[in-house]
Parts: structure tokens; sequence; C-alpha cells
């Protein structure tokens, strides 16, 4: 992985990293441009007013992973479905102008969680196959107390992140609030338990999974 410029496309902060934190690190210290959108707030349908902590979060994650200063889109959280789906690809597209991706990383449209199925469907709309299009790779994310909760996430592509195993658990902790208590499944132990399944999967100690949804070699 190198000379790229990658693009992880989240609904919420915490998301990027549950689904690719190792996967972004990695592409950051060989020395690719990793880029990051969240499109929701991730805190206002539980009635919290802490958006600007949130968004300190994220950013801190960020330079952590090694990742440029994000993009907040600052849509309601668990309130994609009352926005404009048009609206919400257009302003991804907008921001891709910009970074003109190379690499794209995003949601499981299989997600049970409603911001997720919509952030991966405008997304993927967003980059859908054009003449002279940037983009040479998408990859959908698996996030834990998520996508396994849903349907249909076949991983068919593992990225070895055995030695950035430390780097995504201290991202992490950035959101330690959103974090619960094993055996809930959007814990430490899960996430790590995870990491350990998909690389013994590909035949490695660490790896994060995930589903091509269009590769161009």
């Amino acid at each position: 992985m190198s000379n790229e410029r990658v693009l992880c496309v989240a609904a919420h902060p915490d998301d990027e990293v549950l689904g690719c934190g190792g996967t972004l690190a990695r592409h950051a210290a060989g020395d690719d441009e990793v880029n990051i959108i969240f499109c929701a707030d991730g805190e206002t349908s539980r009635g919290m007013k802490a958006l600007p902590n949130r968004n300190f979060m994220a950013h801190a994650a960020s330079k952590i992973l090694g990742a440029q200063v994000p993009t907040y889109l600052d849509y309601a959280d668990q309130r994609l479905d009352q926005a404009s789906l048009l609206e919400l690809t257009q302003r991804i597209e907008d921001r891709a102008r910009i970074i003109r991706p190379t690499v794209v990383y995003t949601h499981h449209l299989g997600d049970l969680n409603r911001d997720h199925q919509l952030v991966a469907q405008a997304t993927l709309t967003a980059f859908r196959p054009l003449p002279h299009s940037s983009v040479r790779a998408i990859y959908a994310f698996e996030v834990v107390s998520s996508t396994e909760w849903g349907t249909g996430f076949w991983p068919n592509h593992y990225v070895d992140v055995d030695g950035f195993l430390n780097t995504k658990l201290r991202a992490l902790g950035c959101y330690e609030s959103e974090l619960r208590e094993v055996p809930h499944a959007r814990s430490y132990a899960s996430v790590i338990d995870t990491m350990r399944l998909r690389g013994y999967q590909a035949g490695i100690f660490a790896a994060e999974a995930f589903m091509t949804m269009r590769c161009i070699r």
C-alpha cells in the first residue's frame, strides 16, 4: 500500500476506528494520505449536546492513526433517513473532488444501523464507476455491535494489522465512553478477538476484514 489517497466515509466518530483503524494506520505508515469524512454526529439521538467534545475525540483519534484533520458533515445522529440521500451523496462528492481518493472504505450495506446503511449507499453512489474516476477500489468494513447483527457480511479482503493493533486500540481509547464491558460486542476484548479471528481466517495473527465492492487492477 503506497502512494494512495485513502478516504474513509464513516457514519459516526468511532466507526472509522472500529471498522478500519488498523488499516488506516497502516496506510499512513506507508506514506499514504489518509482522509476521513464523518456524516453524523453520533450523539444527538441520545439527547446529548456534546458535539464539540465528540469532534475533539475524533480529531485526537485521527492524529493517532496518522490521518488528516477530519471533515464533519454534522447531520443528526440516527436521522440520516430524514435527510435527502441526494444531498448526502453530493456533499461526499464535493469533498471527494478535493481529495480525489484512489481507495475508499465505508460501511457495509447490510449493517443493522440505519445510518450505516445510508452512508454506504451514498458512498457507493458518490463513487459510481464513471470515466476518469480516481477511485480504484472500494471496500466495506465491519463495525462490531452493528455488522454482525445485520445480514450478509462475507469478507473477501484481509489486511494484516498485527503491527498496528496497539495503534488501533490507542485510537479507540479516544472514544472510551462509547465502549462497554464484556460480554458486550463493543468492548476492547471483542475488538481484539475480532481482529484475531479475522487474522486466523487469513493465516496471520491479526487482520481487519472487508468486502470488496469494487477493485480495478
